[in-house]
């Protein structure tokens, strides 16, 4: 039968097959799992469509599994396509569509959740596909793949499709140590071939340089950096612009000359990552400002209707909310964004309408480069670093290898194009090493979580669960990196030493001196926290007098204009009777009125004649010529007196001896992060097993090798904040409240404030009832009591609940329409529908567990409230 299957299925391909693609063939018709590390576009999924004809021809089950709703989506309509409706069903948070079907398209937890709850779906299951298995590493949902590929029953072959990696065979090998044969078979040629590029803008020139990023191939030494190209740094040197300025002779290419470019090289459709939501959107008003049009009648035509169709679900209101008219103008002019700040009918289509070649160019963040089907011709990196919600990050070898994969569309294109734009903080050589490295170590993010932990005591003895964890591949790596990490931590402690001496001064302590210089900065800075500066904008009064911006521009408040999820903002008027709205990200220290007038009367800031009378009066205002000195001058002057006094400001090496103290503070931050990590190394997950064990039973989920009532709901629950969520049922927290209060309440769980926020999360600006506003505190003193459990144990802290989206889930709960929601509110719509998605997936999961007859009833009433409108019509799936 294989072979006869094997030939049928060949002879199915409208193509011959690649040998690595044959390969891994092989190794299934040999009962063996496989590993296919292979460049995006390569055909890795052919491998997975054969397992599944496999499974269809012996009255099997195959499972095909993915990290992202969307891609299951795209997966499930592609597999519809080849198989049928009948044989192919869909399970995701948002769709549950015949799920008994042999094939079955899923996310990943989606399995895991099977697994542990020793799901009956699971019988006759024979291969288990995981789709972009390099996700493993992902700091919050990695874990996933590996409790799947380490906790699935024997019998079942796995299909590990990756994006190539540097440490293919050692992923395999562990696979093969946990499972039994495994074959890696490891593509690293390209379906079609790569052209890396050099974008560049010279001023006074009259188009951008596009220079090849590297010259013939060395058969030694590999690629060459094109010394062209490399010659630019030393041209870029600085020379005197306006009034003796320094001005670089290069700058930066635009968005829209960027665009042109391309396309008169055409090398449109193109795909062009730039790492900021906004700055995505910006791209797309800039090139359509500008007049581009990279369309035909005809292609304007079928975007509109592509458009239309994806968005017939949405009402006008909603349509005019999300900006949709200003959207499909630059959609029908071939422009487009993509990313998650998008609602997912419009996202998709954008991905039809790119698939389809109409529109020519997608500005987009590094979310597009996983999974999503959409290659192009060329694709634009406009910067080789990203955010990363904490700090600023250069692109890994792996990254830049997954967005540039989109590049070249094979059977279409024999070249494809990967262009990087010329930066003045990126040297060229920067960016030819990293095009010139193929890939980077796939890592491990697994730990124990509660969750895990509850269902392995469930499932398994103390000693086979242990077993278990000590197959992880964090296990696996982290026995081999304690060598290298020992020898860097060596190189690290001679450097300290020698900073150690550099920093002694026979003046006096260095470090005390540091001390003094920091906080007088400190205080020079004047930096005040947005609460207080929130506080004070709130104590202006109309007609205050204000300086705003560096040049000292005046303003004039006209009142206060209050925020749906907190922050303070002030209308105020200038001098040019433009209205203005201030927040405290407009002010470096704390706002405090210069003047003060009166405001005409009646009191109408819309009208022209009240903002033509306030601003002469604004005008003709006297202002404070100084500030009474306070007590913060006095205590800066204090402070500048005693940093001059000090013994070490004399010290004529000071300079060098204060960098030799600042880069030994920085080792020293090294050399205790790198012990950590030996110590993580050398402590197996099973110990730290053993620490979450010690807090689920002082809490009373777990006694002995038993769960107790409270971990058999826990060992149910799979989120983030799973034993915090366990913990608010078991107390009463979730019971006796309406619907829309418990969806509210439960937002606190899913909902994290995206960015860096050092003072954690914030209460929203006000609370929709009373009861959520004390329910929600008190899951905060849970979270502070499991903090210092967690603390004690030298576990990683569970983060803690964030009621700022409860306003919102609240509203929407109600029936509030998406306008009024999103109303004067920050959150973009397709974080709206993000959010609302992952709410709905607890509540549905809180309606299953909660110990409460009424708090299941109130849970699922919960969720069909929230199902509804744009999130309905977000999770529709097209067959």
């Amino acid at each position: 039968m294989s072979s006869a299957l094997r030939e049928a299925f060949e002879a199915e391909r409208d193509f011959a097959l690649d040998p690595f693609q044959s390969r891994a063939l092989d190794a299934l018709d040999a009962g063996q799992s496989v590993l296919v590390a292979a460049p995006t576009g390569s055909g890795k999924t052919v491998v997975a469509e054969y397992a599944i004809a496999r499974a269809l021809a012996t009255g099997e089950k195959a499972y095909y599994t993915t990290p992202l709703k969307a891609l299951s989506n795209q997966k499930y309509g592609e597999l519809v396509a080849r198989h049928g409706t009948q044989r192919v069903g869909l399970l995701t948070g948002d769709n549950s569509i015949n799920g008994d079907a042999p094939v079955v398209v899923m996310t990943t937890e989606v399995l895991r959740n099977m697994i542990y709850a020793a799901s009956t779906m699971l019988e006759g299951l024979r291969y288990v596909v995981l789709d972009e298995v390099h996700y493993l590493q992902n700091r919050y949902r990695g874990a996933v793949w590996e409790e799947v590929i380490v906790h699935l029953a024997p019998e079942v072959d796995l299909v590990c499709l990756s994006a190539t990696v540097s440490n293919a065979e050692e992923f395999a090998e562990w696979i093969q140590t946990v499972r039994g044969a495994t074959e890696a078979i490891i593509e690293e040629r390209r379906p079609v071939e790569l052209m890396h590029l050099y974008l560049v803008g010279e001023r006074g020139a009259d188009q951008l340089h596009l220079l090849p990023t590297f010259v013939d191939r060395d058969e030694a030494d590999g690629l060459r950096p094109n010394p062209e190209a490399a010659r630019l740094d030393s041209r870029a040197a600085q020379r005197p612009g306006w009034r003796g300025r320094p001005r670089s002779r290069f700058h930066t290419p635009g968005r829209t000359e960027t665009v042109e470019r391309l396309a008169a090289e055409n090398m449109l459709p193109a795909i062009d990552f730039i790492f900021s939501r906004a700055g995505c959107d910006l791209a797309v008003e800039q090139c359509v400002a500008a007049g581009l049009r990279l369309t035909t009648r005809d292609e304007r035509h079928q975007l509109r209707r592509i458009a239309d169709a994806k968005t017939v679900a949405l009402s006008e209101a909603d349509l005019e909310v999300l900006r949709f008219a200003e959207w499909r103008e630059g959609l029908e002019a071939g422009i487009a964004a993509h990313h998650a700040g998008m609602v997912p009918p419009m996202k998709e289509a954008v991905e039809e309408g790119f698939a389809a070649g109409l529109v020519k160019i997608v500005f987009a963040t590094e979310t597009l480069s996983l999974g999503i089907n959409m290659p192009a011709r060329s694709v634009a990196i406009e910067k080789l670093s990203k955010f990363t919600g904490e700090q600023h990050e250069f692109l890994t070898p792996g990254e830049y290898t997954q967005l540039t994969g989109r590049a070249g569309r094979r059977g279409i294109d024999e070249v494809g194009y990967a262009v990087v734009c010329w930066s003045p903080f990126v040297p060229f050589d920067q960016v030819a090493g990293l095009a010139s490295r193929r890939a980077s170590a796939l890592t491990s993010s697994f730990r124990p979580t509660y969750n895990m932990a509850a269902n392995l005591v469930r499932r398994y003895p103390p000693d086979v669960a242990r077993h278990l964890l000590n197959l992880s591949f964090a296990q696996f790596r982290a026995d081999r990196d304690v060598v290298a990490l020992e020898r860097q931590l060596d190189r690290s402690r001679s450097l300290l030493a020698a900073q150690h001496g550099g920093a002694h001064s026979d003046y006096g302590d260095v470090q005390e001196y540091r001390r003094l210089v920091a906080e007088l900065e400190s205080e020079r800075r004047d930096r005040v926290s947005s609460r207080r500066i929130g506080e004070a904008l709130e104590a202006l009064r109309p007609g205050d007098v204000l300086t705003v911006g560096r040049r000292g521009g005046r303003v004039a408040v006209l009142g206060h204009d209050h925020r749906r999820r907190g922050g303070t903002r002030v209308l105020a008027l200038r001098a040019n009777r433009e209205l203005v709205r201030l927040s405290a990200d407009d002010f470096d220290g704390l706002p405090e009125p210069v003047g003060r007038i009166e405001l005409p009367q009646p009191h109408a800031p819309r009208n022209p004649g009240f903002r033509r009378a306030a601003a002469d009066a604004l005008r003709k205002a006297p202002l404070l010529t100084a500030r009474p000195p306070g007590e913060h001058n006095r205590s800066r002057n204090d402070l500048a007196a005693v940093v001059a006094q000090h013994p070490v400001h004399r010290d004529p090496e000071r300079d060098v001896r204060l960098r030799a103290a600042g880069q030994a503070e920085r080792l020293e931050r090294d050399i205790a992060r790198l012990e950590r990590r030996v110590k993580g190394r050398t402590e197996s997950l099973a110990r730290q097993f053993d620490r979450v064990l010690r807090v689920l039973e002082a809490w009373g989920y777990v006694d002995g090798w038993e769960l107790t009532d409270g971990g058999g709901l826990l060992a149910r629950l799979y989120a983030e904040t799973d034993l915090i969520v366990a913990e608010a049922l078991r107390e009463g927290l979730l019971d006796r409240l309406r619907p829309a209060e418990l969806a509210a309440v439960v937002s606190c769980f899913t909902y994290e404030q995206r960015g860096p926020d050092d003072a954690g999360p914030a209460p929203p600006a006000h609370w929709p009832t009373k009861a959520v506003a004390k329910r929600s505190r008190e899951i905060e003193r849970i979270w502070r009591d499991l903090h210092h459990n967690e603390d004690d144990a030298g576990l990683p802290e569970t983060r803690s609940p964030d009621p700022g989206f409860a306003p919102l889930a609240y509203d929407w709960a109600e029936g509030d329409d998406l306008a009024d929601v999103l109303d004067d509110d920050e959150m973009t719509g397709g974080d709206f529908v993000r959010n609302v998605k992952q709410l709905i997936d607890l509540l549905r999961q809180i309606g299953e567990v909660a110990p409460e007859a009424a708090t299941r009833a109130a849970a699922h009433a919960a969720a069909d409230a929230c199902f509804r409108g744009v999130i309905a019509a977000s999770s529709v799936v097209n067959a």
